[in-house]
């Protein structure tokens, strides 16, 4: 029998949140996710298997709806920013919560929090974390406060900053804070605990550092991250250069912004290792990974496209509705997303996009895509001679000209992954839905991780042919379908076949 049935899940359309929800799925839990924005929770594989509510910590009277009948809660809001305003927000949100959380009769709180010595001259950045578990506390709610250093998984904000760092610097200039000793821990592990403290009365109000097996400095992160991709990498320390400088390098090199990346390289300073034993007596079960197998883990999802969630999902699906063109960076990639609304059913969309390439070729500046593939094939790249196998169905695995299938959802999605020669690896995908009005919402995006400095070069350099290439063929896909939904009888807009495995 579990000591709780139904749990409360904050910050679900955050990295954390996003694959801790799964987790607790498979342990048998009723979840609930408060979000301010049901919408924002589209596409999870676990949306149908949780109740959503609509709810804002920030507005303390959406609260308690959303606490009705739950027995313990998840606490994962934070903002990574620098400034007064978003400390004071995340300090007011954390004192509704937990007034919300006593008011409620809520037996636990579990937050995740950051590690690091509270007597020592704590950077800014984990002081405050600190602050949100005191105003936790003071809500009178016993509180499992976890506290973890660098997490190490695929789609993590520091992972993709050292990841980004080592592909594109093959000498690597750093402030001397970088020989820093920290003890980063796998993703893997921080979700077992998360879980597993739900079972654990014993760490009811405790304070619970969490590490992996090594005890490392930050340097031997960068080293460790080139050996598993088998790079040569140079760490040169630079006594002059400051931890503000080395920001704004992770800000232009990496898709980490300034104002996130300031306050993360300034926690180098501190010193985040496990000091006591909490973790292992009251979860002896866990065991924690050292960081080669969570990198390896982390590197593998990422080259499967696997990866869950991200520490972008929160700040992207906060932007509201999506905007005709989206250029930013997401789960290690950048992307480049442009939307149409159109008067067709999704039907008729995905008919038209998943007609393209072979003999009907690529409906705008077709002679463009060609001259890509002769100058691929120029370079020994696969070029454009293999057309596809059948003009009217797709099947994961079937050659479209330079392009080869990796997922179909009928009437709804194509993802096609390039097979010709590119500095990094790309994608392009086009996705459909139905309107409240009638009609549907046809979205486009190319996905690019660029391999190296050269790798991003090309991505930039090459925008404004992108720019005219893609604008061009989203609006002749919506011109296509249009002109087909105004000339085709009902029967004639089910879509086409699709054979073959289907994702």
């Amino acid at each position: 029998m579990k000591q709780f049935e139904t749990v409360l899940v904050t910050g679900a359309t955050g990295y954390i949140g996003g694959r801790l929800v799964g987790r607790l799925l498979s342990a048998g839990y009723q979840v609930r996710a408060v979000v301010r924005d049901p919408l924002r929770l589209q596409g999870r594989p676990w949306t149908d298997h949780v109740e959503v509510v609509e709810g804002d910590v920030l507005k303390g009277d959406t609260l308690p709806a959303a606490m009705a009948g739950v027995d313990a809660a998840y606490y994962l809001i934070h903002s990574m920013r620098e400034g007064a305003d978003f400390r004071y927000r995340d300090l007011l949100a954390a004192h509704n919560f937990g007034v919300a959380v006593r008011e409620a009769g809520l037996k636990r709180i579990i937050y995740l929090g950051g590690l690091g010595e509270p007597t020592d001259s704590l950077s800014q950045h984990l002081r405050f974390r600190q602050q949100v578990g005191a105003v936790l506390r003071d809500s009178g709610v016993q509180v499992t406060e976890f506290r973890a250093a660098i997490i190490v998984g695929s789609g993590g904000i520091s992972f993709e900053m050292i990841r980004h760092l080592t592909e594109l610097m093959p000498v690597l200039l750093c402030p001397r804070l970088i020989y820093t000793r920290i003890q980063p821990i796998g993703l893997r592990n921080v979700l077992q605990y998360l879980v597993a403290a739900l079972d654990i009365p014993k760490s009811d109000g405790e304070f619970v550092e969490i590490g992996g097996a090594d005890v490392m400095t930050y340097a031997e992160m960068f080293v460790g991250y080139a050996a598993a991709r088998g790079l040569r990498r140079r760490i040169i320390p630079i006594p002059i250069l400051s931890p503000s400088l080395f920001a704004h390098l992770a800000h232009f090199l990496t898709p980490v912004p300034l104002s996130i990346a300031r306050p993360l390289i300034e926690g180098l300073r501190n010193e985040v290792i496990v000091r006591d034993d909490a973790a292992q007596r009251l979860f002896p079960g866990i065991q924690p990974m050292p960081y080669r197998v969570a990198l390896d883990r982390a590197l593998m999802r990422l080259d499967a496209h696997q990866v869950e969630s991200a520490w972008t999902d929160a700040l992207v699906s906060s932007q509201g509705h999506a905007t005709p063109v989206v250029l930013t960076s997401h789960e290690g990639m950048n992307l480049e997303r442009r939307v149409r609304d159109i008067a067709a059913p999704p039907a008729l969309a995905y008919r038209v996009f998943t007609g393209l390439g072979g003999d009907r070729g690529w409906l705008f500046f077709n002679w463009v895509w060609r001259l890509r593939g002769i100058l691929d094939r120029m370079i020994g790249g696969v070029g454009f001679r293999r057309g596809r196998r059948n003009r009217n169905e797709v099947r994961v695995g079937d050659a479209i000209d330079f392009w080869r299938v990796e997922a179909v959802v009928q009437n709804r999605l194509l993802l096609l992954r390039a097979e010709m020669k590119v500095p990094g690896r790309a994608w392009l995908q086009f996705e459909v839905e139905s309107t409240d009005g009638g009609g549907s919402q046809l979205v486009q995006t190319a996905f690019f991780a660029p391999k190296g400095l050269f790798g991003l070069v090309y991505w930039y350099a090459l925008y404004p042919i992108r720019r005219l290439l893609f604008s061009g063929l989203i609006r002749r896909l919506a011109q296509r379908a249009d002109a087909l939904h105004s000339s085709s009888p009902p029967e004639e807009t089910r879509g086409v076949k699709v054979s073959g495995k289907e994702v």
